[in-house]
């Protein structure tokens, strides 16, 4: 399947939208990057991870107590993927590249190739999001049926009931599987992956190697097979779910759009309309949640403006707002997390009747 084009100009809604947003860090004075604030959670999430690692690891601690750092190593795991990574892999987290790379490459140490989600997320899920087809995000199948363009089969009929065990495996999946899918295959989906330089291929091996080496291997000889298996599962699961979980509600929810293309391949909206229709915020009065997940909870504010940081998102929502109703446009929210949870679960047990 071609990428489909967007309609360029229909009206002045994005033009308009970024010159208030971009007045308002020259009225302030402000960089649209990450400021102390997020460095300093950066790396109280990082030591935390390593401090745990080595805590399990090497000092083998009493089983009750080492389920639970497992569970606490999924959620820095997540933590990390949420706060850092992602600004970072946007470049947002700092003004200097050099940060913005480092910060984007923690996701190899987290099990995933900072290559394959940078293709996957930035380019291919950014701009042509919840498109069947293009939008890995949203290609589940034959498990889930996660828009109505894709065939159902019977089990989708309890899919509202089991995809709390499939999320869970979405991190273990990832480590293991999909993004040695894309690497052999050379595409993600059904958009061609462009051709990796030497230095990539290097870069991916020796990521997958490395994580290999320190999170299977250096265990297993240290604290044994079965000791291994428990913990890294438990880890990988939550920090599975918390992941689907917080990407989910973003799109695949009751009121989010799921465009198609016309006979002529393009798609009957600008980009930044497409990105309203498509796309759910969740919480974002929550100060907690906001700080824990990165500012995802603001996924409208972050899918139109990419490039700045999830900690400027609380003051541009309201901006955002102000020119959606100017322009008649639905702004997708929900007030409580939970609210955004059952719209999810609503929307896939719609999914999975008979049509």
């Amino acid at each position: 399947m071609s990428t489909p084009k967007f309609i360029h100009n229909k009206t002045h809604f994005h033009q308009d939208l970024k010159k208030r947003v971009n007045q308002y860090f020259i009225d302030r004075k402000k960089a649209a990057t990450g400021n102390f604030g997020l460095h300093f959670k950066a790396l109280f999430f990082c030591l935390s991870y390593i401090a745990l690692y080595f805590h399990l690891v090497f000092f083998t601690p009493p089983v009750w107590w080492a389920v639970f750092e497992c569970v606490l190593v999924g959620c820095f795991t997540a933590a990390i993927g949420f706060n850092v990574m992602h600004d970072g892999g946007h470049g947002s987290f700092s003004k200097h590249k050099f940060v913005n790379r480092i910060a984007a490459l923690s996701v190899n140490f987290l099990g995933a190739s900072s290559i394959m989600w940078a293709s996957k997320h930035n380019v291919i899920h950014h701009t042509y999001t919840n498109i069947d087809g293009i939008d890995d995000d949203i290609e589940a199948r034959p498990w889930l049926r996660l828009c109505e363009t894709q065939k159902r089969y019977k089990a989708h009929k309890f899919q509202h009931l089991y995809f709390w065990v499939l999320y869970s495996l979405l991190h273990i999946l990832w480590i293991f599987l999909t993004d040695y899918q894309k690497y052999f295959k050379k595409k993600i989906g059904t958009v061609p992956l462009r051709p990796l330089k030497k230095r990539e291929h290097i870069a991916f091996w020796a990521a997958k190697i490395g994580y290999i080496a320190f999170f299977v291997v250096i265990p297993i000889i240290q604290v044994g097979w079965l000791y291994w298996l428990v913990g890294f599962l438990i880890a990988t699961m939550v920090t599975g779910l918390l992941i689907s979980i917080v990407f989910q509600l973003a799109h695949t929810v009751e009121h989010t759009h799921f465009p198609l293309p016309t006979d002529e391949n393009k798609i009957e909206n600008d980009w930044a309309i497409h990105q309203i229709e498509t796309t759910a915020n969740f919480a974002t009065r929550n100060k907690l949640i906001s700080w824990l997940v990165g500012g995802l909870n603001f996924q409208v504010e972050h899918h139109l403006f990419p490039k700045i940081s999830h900690v400027h998102y609380p003051a541009i929502s309201k901006l955002v707002k102000q020119t959606c109703e100017e322009y008649g446009l639905k702004y997708i929210e929900y007030p409580k997390m939970r609210h955004a949870i059952v719209s999810h679960v609503h929307y896939l047990k719609r999914l999975g009747q008979a049509d």
